[in-house]
């Protein structure tokens, strides 16, 4: 017991902490991959707020009373999901019960909430529906419009524990519409403030060595930096923590200013920008339409675009050339090319993006030909050999890609890459 409230004092000097647990045995085999964790303390972290530890739990009693124990013990905030289904082996309510010393009782204004769901649907409401709305006396319950699982917050001691579901649709709903904002009027946290710059093109390690030296002016500015690689992509982070918003703001904004001059080759956006919406915004503000038309990528290009609201404004349509006949029957793409070189070839990739521009009418035209993998590859064109293309107003432009043996891998960086050179020729053609 000493150890534990020693612990508990020397983490509590260094600030607030919290930590997550998932419940559930479809995570501990694998089959379901536990992406709530990371969701939760990216946002928890935007706050504030401190993540000492995540953890993933089985489905039983004794894990979950064993895990609500040991936290209490370290942590000023505890965030459960998982475990709150109609189903029998969802036991986490009734846990929760034994571990607050309480007893499940039936919540009106949840049950209604639950009949209205299931009326709108057209659809019959069961027993175990019903029993949704059965939840531990004394939790305040926070209201969950996208489902039947109510999230339940208590306190116990100095510790608030909050429970969700596992849903990751409903999690992050409780978590926007109510409980973000709750946990900041609840605590008393750290100012911080966060600028992430969005690069593309460019390497983790390649990244780094370009601004190595103004990296080292950082320490100096009481400012940190992280940088976050995903396919093709790096996001870099700076962040500053102390009292005054208004001060780690300048600080912060001072030196991404100056990484933007060091990087600005690379850089596509800040913080939540999308590339896809991006491009739409140029596209809109040029008054420019689009087709694409795609072979290796199957359609995630189309896919990324038409993700963004009103991307009718400007995106034309797409077609999937996946078969040379296709490339030669819809998009004119020369059969002497598609023999003398090859599909995946720069040839090839420019008719395509030409054709399509053509064929759909529209101001740019996107094309995509390579070979994804894991198989196809030859010593002349091995696998993650790619070909991208764009078709202006004034002429076509491509580019070689050399990836790797990933197919979800390559198709979704020369998703990115076709979209990025897209936004590269729009920028020159606005003067910007």
């Amino acid at each position: 017991m000493y150890l534990a409230e020693n612990f508990r004092r020397i983490v509590k000097l260094r600030g607030m902490q919290a930590e997550v647990i998932t419940i559930g045995d479809e995570i501990l085999i694998g089959q379901t991959v536990d992406t709530n964790s990371a969701w939760i303390a990216e946002q928890l972290n935007l706050i504030g707020v401190s993540i000492y530890q995540i953890t993933s739990i089985a489905d039983t009693r004794e894990h979950i009373l064993e895990a609500l124990e040991t936290a209490s013990k370290r942590s000023d905030l505890v965030i459960l999901t998982g475990g709150l289904g109609p189903t029998r082996d969802d036991i986490t309510k009734v846990t929760l019960c034994e571990f607050f010393d309480t007893e499940l009782e039936m919540n009106e204004e949840v049950l209604a909430k639950i009949t209205d769901y299931f009326e709108r649907r057209k659809k019959k409401m069961l027993d175990s529906n019903v029993q949704q709305a059965m939840l531990p006396r004394g939790a305040e319950v926070i209201l969950n419009v996208r489902g039947t699982a109510s999230g339940m917050w208590f306190e116990k001691d100095s510790t608030v524990f909050i429970s969700m579901p596992g849903v990751p649709y409903e999690m992050k709903g409780l978590m926007r519409d109510e409980l973000l904002n709750k946990i900041s009027q609840h605590f008393d946290r750290p100012a911080i403030y966060h600028k992430t710059i969005l690069t593309l093109g460019i390497g983790e390690s390649f990244l780094v060595e370009k601004v190595k030296d103004w990296e080292n002016s950082l320490d100096e500015a009481n400012v940190k930096i992280a940088y976050l690689p995903s396919p093709g992509r790096v996001k870099v982070r700076l962040s500053a923590y102390g009292d005054r918003i208004e001060a780690l703001e300048k600080r912060v904004e001072a030196k991404a200013e100056e990484f933007e001059k060091l990087a600005a080759e690379w850089i596509y956006g800040t913080n939540g920008d999308l590339l896809e919406e991006v491009v739409g915004d140029l596209l809109r503000e040029s008054s420019s339409t689009l087709a694409v038309a795609e072979s290796c990528t199957g359609g995630m290009v189309s896919h990324m675009i038409t993700s963004v609201a009103g991307s009718s404004d400007y995106f034309k349509g797409s077609i999937v050339t996946y078969a040379n006949e296709v490339k030669t029957g819809q998009l004119g793409v020369s059969e002497q090319s598609l023999k003398d070189h090859g599909a995946v070839s720069q040839p090839v990739v420019e008719e395509m993006a030409m054709g399509v521009k053509k064929a759909l009418k529209s101001d740019y035209g996107l094309a995509t030909s390579g070979i994804a993998g894991p198989t196809g590859g030859t010593p002349e064109k091995p696998v993650g050999t790619i070909w991208i293309a764009v078709a202006t107003p004034g002429g076509v432009v491509s580019k070689c890609l050399h990836l790797g043996n990933s197919r979800s891998r390559n198709i979704e960086v020369t998703a990115f890459q076709v979209l990025d050179l897209l936004r590269r020729e729009l920028l020159v053609a606005g003067g910007s």
